[in-house]
């Protein structure tokens, strides 16, 4: 897999497969997104063991991170869907460190899923459950060309915002 240097703020950034010693920078980011409770469905209590078994990947899936000199900024994992009849349509979730957002980190790491899932031949991605109140990550995916399919009326529990709909969103390829 080859990286690519593209974050606007970073040029030295470069997106990779996560390997083993980048847990100890990619649990913080995981462990602040979860805990917030405001964009994943996450339990916010998950433990650094369920976070990790559910956040590195395994073929043919693939977790990867965006480094750069300052350490991990951000961290993706990509995989299919749904298994059998479902499985040639992709998925990926984003986490971006509090401190290195709005920086194209994570418009970086969604162009990256969008060019792994066309070349690993999958028909398209659907994100599952986007809380239409995370505004950032809804303009991103649809300015990458994600079109919001569907909204589950408050079916996301935000800490603030109380019950709000989760997006079904999807690009085809």
């Amino acid at each position: 897999m080859s990286t690519r240097p593209e974050l606007a703020d970073q040029p030295s950034a470069v997106i990779r497969p996560f390997a083993d010693p980048d847990w100890d920078q990619v649990w913080p980011i995981v462990r602040d997104v979860v805990r917030a409770g405001d964009t994943y469905t996450y339990d916010t209590t998950m433990t650094e063991a369920d976070a990790r078994a559910v956040w590195v990947e395994r073929p043919p899936g693939l977790t990867v991170v965006a480094a750069s000199a300052e350490g991990i900024d951000g961290t993706a994992k990509m995989g299919p869907n749904k298994g059998g009849p479902g499985a040639h349509v992709a998925t990926a979730s984003f986490m971006v460190a509090a401190d290195r957002r709005g920086r194209g980190v994570g418009a970086a790491l969604c162009r990256f899923v969008i060019d792994w899932a066309r070349a690993q031949g999958y028909a398209g991605i659907q994100f599952n459950a986007v809380a239409e109140s995370n505004v950032a990550a809804v303009t991103v995916y649809r300015r990458l060309g994600f079109e919001i399919i569907g909204t589950v009326p408050r079916a996301f529990e935000h800490p603030e915002l109380g019950r709000v709909g989760l997006h079904v969103m999807y690009l085809e390829f």
